[in-house]
């Protein structure tokens, strides 16, 4: 949910670096929940949330700038 919220911010071409690190500790979440290894695949969730949280802020503040 946090991904695509800061995907249609516009983070894929404002904040790529961030928005890409989300996904990719998204997909590592996934991996380790097929895993059974909960722990982690939890840790994993909680940071691309976090990462994601920052490219979406990331990208509002960049498009801000970009109206003035």
């Amino acid at each position: 949910m946090a991904i695509s919220v800061a995907r249609e911010a516009g983070a894929a071409q404002l904040a790529p670096n961030q928005l890409r690190a989300a996904e990719s500790l998204l997909d590592t979440a996934q991996r380790n929940l097929s895993e059974r290894a909960y722990a982690q695949a939890r840790n994993n969730a909680i940071e691309a949330k976090n990462r994601a949280f920052e490219a979406l802020a990331n990208a509002e503040s960049s498009g801000n700038r970009n109206l003035r």
